[in-house]
């Protein structure tokens, strides 16, 4: 009987300590109780396998562990996404959002399939390591965010025939692919195509644009004729989610009891710019951060960490080294790490000769130290210099007469103290090309500095220098004005002049606004932004398109006066020609719908573009809205429709319906209706728009508009409507009711 009870006991000692080991290791994964896997997926808390099982840090982050499949497969829980697998800070998900359109032979379109995704709400965002990538040979494809309407990224893809196509090339020959910027929650995107794939119908039908995983995606040229091409990459290419805990900064969650690092955890801020943040293990610890009692220290001595004749001692979150008995030295693993003591006669002054000999090493080694640190530093900002576009500055600097006297380079040390250290409770606002912060200079002169985006690609660092080099040119009151910049930083600085009553926009759509915008301002504010467009296109030595007019762009100073500002898109023009060919870029709502079709961007562009901001300024509404049917949310659209049925009181702001002159508002309206033809060529100039702003605004004679051969004198306030009159209306004879091309009130600088 003893023998089979010792039996027993041996088989389940083994048993016994497995388990054990097992639930060691379970503890530093899940919650106790909680699985920790799905199928093939380990699932480390802050996830959880099961829905509201409590088993995660939130909702978010349940896992929905479906058992229907054999092995089963785990999907987040409100996004629905098939998780490929997690780490410390990403989610690999199987894509769900493929944009497609397809055509016939003839150009018909037989499938448009517009693509959106998003994770609004979440703790999650769309990471960098993503690509936008467009496969085609007639097409182009953007990508916009879906709240604000702004174009992100943007793709286009040719081919002729089959042998233009190479295997693994996606650099705009059947297949493009771009970057997308940080913290992107969702997204849309859409095709357009250039010809309607009538010219390359015997090869590919169909454009595709989808995100996917940087490098997981792999161009082949059966791709373009490929009919099962979407479900493919459904299977084969992942898309990246970043993943953080919350929306507060690490020095906010510390102060909630939801704070979610253990012991002996350290907490790492987001870098989306959304907010949120993770736990990762101090040095020398190890475990998940997220479970009590946090991660445990490592004994480092049992990997030998220090000399062969050392001692290691292990310590929490590290470990010491000495040396063994008639060894001397620190203990580490080097040469002299730990050195046999040899007592002689002459041990003193050898000692002595031995403290002289490390103190004039020590002393030529800080020397040293010293001079290479300069140098380092002076390398450092030489190569700063260059990659912020010193060089390129430089050769516009030589080609631009004056430019010198108007720029200057600031220190990245003035910038620092007038900024303190760039703190966040100086920040005036976050744009598309980097962040602004309010300054103090050291003669007391408040600025703002415009903190660029890292320029990770020539393009990001093209926009920066054109900026600079558009601003250089510039002297007009109503435009922003550039100070200088810092070349020297890792990121470029550029600063301005302090603008205090922030942006139109703001001001025209915030509810709260303690200062309202009254419609002598509002018909003011419009004149002020023509005069500034109508000086760049025709008072500069060579016109300047500014290509992104909105209200956002719209500066208001302490005297709510107009400032044009963001030239980061904008482009000078040869004399000699009538419009650039670019990819598009813009904002929705504000684009032109004319170059939106045909990548042809001329001075009619920025006249439409400032015909919505009109329209913002006549009805207090936003150039894009949610809250109406979706074939009425352009506000442009919404406005033509008005002005065409002769309901134009029913899209006015009450505040200027009730305190506005009828007859300038009917002025200005009839004015904003030119601007926004479909027909770039029947808007007026911003010249003729300058020049009749100011006619409003002074009370001048009726514009006479010419239509066709006939002369028609329209009477402001008058019972004339539109659908009887051509919306391409030209001014026929201003030189006799207006004020002359030299205006003053146009073209003053300051």
């Amino acid at each position: 009987m003893q023998q089979i009870t010792c039996i027993l006991l041996l088989l389940w000692l083994p048993v016994s300590l497995a388990t054990t080991t097992q639930n060691l290791n379970n503890s530093t994964i899940a919650l106790p109780g909680c699985p920790t896997k799905c199928g093939n997926l380990t699932v480390q808390y802050p996830f959880g396998v099961g829905l509201d099982t409590g088993c995660s840090i939130g909702p978010w982050f349940d896992i929905n562990c479906n058992t229907s499949f054999n092995p089963p497969k785990p999907f987040l829980s409100k996004t629905n996404g098939k998780i490929i697998s997690i780490s410390d800070t990403k989610i690999r998900i199987k894509s769900n959002g493929i944009a497609s359109r397809c055509y016939n032979p003839t150009g018909g379109v037989v499938n448009d399939s517009p693509a959106i995704y998003g994770i609004e709400g979440s703790p999650f965002s769309f990471s960098i390591e993503n690509k936008f990538i467009l496969v085609g040979c007639d097409d182009v494809s953007y990508m916009g965010r879906v709240k604000s309407n702004n174009l992100i990224s943007s793709c286009a893809a040719m081919c002729s025939q089959s042998s233009d196509l190479f295997d693994g090339s996606c650099s705009g020959i059947g297949c493009c692919q771009n970057s997308i910027p940080k913290g992107i929650k969702s997204y849309t995107t859409f095709l357009n195509s250039y010809g309607n794939h009538t010219n390359v119908s015997s090869l590919n039908l169909c454009g595709y644009s989808f995100l996917g995983e940087q490098g997981s995606y792999t161009f082949h040229p059966s791709d373009v004729s490929d009919q099962n091409f979407v479900p493919r990459i459904i299977e084969t290419v992942p898309m990246v989610i970043d993943w953080v805990i919350g929306n507060q900064t690490c020095a906010e969650a510390q102060k909630s009891s939801k704070y979610a690092c253990q012991e002996n955890s350290t907490c790492v801020d987001s870098d989306t710019g959304l907010g949120g943040y993770r736990c990762s293990c101090a040095h020398g610890y190890e475990g998940n951060p997220y479970l009590r009692p946090g991660c445990q220290d490592i004994n480092e001595c049992e990997n030998t960490p220090c000399n062969h004749y050392g001692i290691c001692t292990n310590t929490e979150g590290g470990y010491k080294c000495s040396c063994k008995p008639g060894y001397f030295g620190d203990g580490s693993k080097s040469d002299f790490g730990c050195i046999a003591l040899s007592f002689k006669k002459s041990v003193l002054p050898t000692g002595l000769g031995t403290s002289i000999g490390l103190l004039l090493l020590l002393l030529i080694t800080y020397f040293l130290y010293k001079v290479l640190k300069k140098r380092k530093k002076h390398k450092r900002r030489q190569k700063y210099f260059k990659r912020n576009g010193g060089l390129l500055l430089q050769q516009q600097i030589s080609t631009n007469e004056g430019l010198v006297e108007k720029t200057r380079l600031f220190t990245a040390k003035e910038l620092l103290k007038a900024t303190d250290q760039f703190n966040e409770s100086r920040i005036l606002g976050r744009g598309g090309q980097g962040t602004v912060y309010k300054g103090m200079l050291s003669d007391g002169k408040i600025v703002a500095v415009k903190k660029s985006k890292l320029a990770s690609d020539q393009n990001q660092l093209g926009q920066f220098i054109n900026e600079v080099v558009i601003l250089s040119q510039i002297n007009h009151r109503n435009i922003v004005k550039l100070l200088g910049c810092c070349l020297e930083t890792e990121v470029p600085l550029l600063v301005y002049e302090f603008i205090p009553n922030r942006t139109l926009f703001d001001n025209i759509h915030d509810p709260f606004s303690e200062f309202p915008i009254t419609w002598d301002m509002r018909l003011r504010i419009a004149a002020e932004i023509a005069a500034a467009l109508a000086y760049l296109h025709y008072a500069t030595s060579i016109p300047i398109y500014h290509r992104d007019i909105k209200s956002s762009n719209i500066l208001l100073d302490e005297n709510y006066k107009a400032k044009v500002s963001d030239f980061g898109t904008s482009r000078s023009v040869a004399t000699d020609k009538t419009h650039l060919t670019t990819l598009v870029k813009g904002t929705f709502g504000y684009l032109d719908p004319e170059y939106f079709q045909s990548s042809h961007f001329t001075d009619k562009s920025d006249v439409y573009s400032f015909g919505v901001v009109l329209v913002e300024l006549l009805s207090g509404q936003k150039p894009i809205s949610s809250s109406v049917d979706e074939d009425e949310r352009s506000l442009a659209k919404r406005f033509l429709m008005s002005m065409e049925g002769n309901y134009l009181d029913k899209i006015l702001d009450p505040k200027i319906s009730e305190k506005g002159n009828d007859e300038d508002i009917f002025s200005v309206a009839n004015l904003a209706y030119r601007c926004l033809n479909l027909n770039g060529k029947k808007r007026p100039t911003m010249k003729e728009v300058a020049i009749e702003l100011e006619n409003i605004r002074l009370s001048l004679k009726p514009i006479t508009i010419q239509r066709n051969s006939q002369v028609i004198n329209i009477e402001v306030g008058g019972s004339t409507t539109f659908s009887d009159i051509n919306s391409g209306w030209t001014i026929s004879d201003c030189s006799k009711t207006l004020p002359s091309e030299t205006n003053p009130m146009l073209y003053d600088t300051v």
